[in-house]
């Protein structure tokens, strides 16, 4: 196996290079679920467990870096990926992590992936408001990523950090 460290940072370039547009699909996703009405901390739960979920590196670092920068101890971080029986997460943030992964991972045959009952969980914990943002979360993740596992960026811990080649 060749270990010799390489340069090449991402598969491909900046996408935002060629697609200019796409600066202002992303701010406007930032701008939608940043209305205050879910916890800052618990978006950063849930878009940890989806980079996790689909295996993403670039995700997990990040997301990982935005929660030990608000103040989230180890353990919270670690355990999100076991986050079904760990005592570190409220009821609000269990519903929305498994929110989630209801929606990232198939279902079993002939089942939906949010049932009733799920949204029934999550919307006991949410109002109107926080669950239509908690949902544009999701799929704000789900947007970034296609690009995070085919574009392959840099692991990073800010956003302000080099992502792409």
């Amino acid at each position: 196996m060749d270990t010799t460290p390489t340069t090449h940072i991402s598969r491909m370039p900046n996408p935002t290079d060629f697609v200019p547009e796409l600066a202002d699909v992303s701010a406007a996703l930032f701008r939608a679920t940043g209305n205050r009405s879910v916890p800052r901390t618990t978006m950063s739960l849930v878009h940890l467990r989806a980079g996790q979920i689909v295996g993403n590196t670039y995700l997990t670092v990040l997301n990982t870096a935005f929660l030990r920068k608000a103040g989230e101890t180890e353990e919270r971080i670690t355990a999100v990926s076991s986050w079904q029986d760990a005592p570190y997460f409220t009821p609000a943030e269990r519903a929305a992590l498994a929110l989630v992964e209801a929606t990232l991972q198939p279902a079993p045959y002939g089942r939906e992936r949010v049932t009733d009952d799920l949204y029934a969980e999550v919307a006991g914990h949410y109002d109107e408001k926080a669950l239509a943002t908690l949902t544009i979360a999701i799929g704000q993740i789900n947007f970034f990523i296609a690009l995070a596992v085919i574009g392959k960026p840099a692991p990073v811990s800010s956003l302000a950090d080099e992502q792409w080649d």
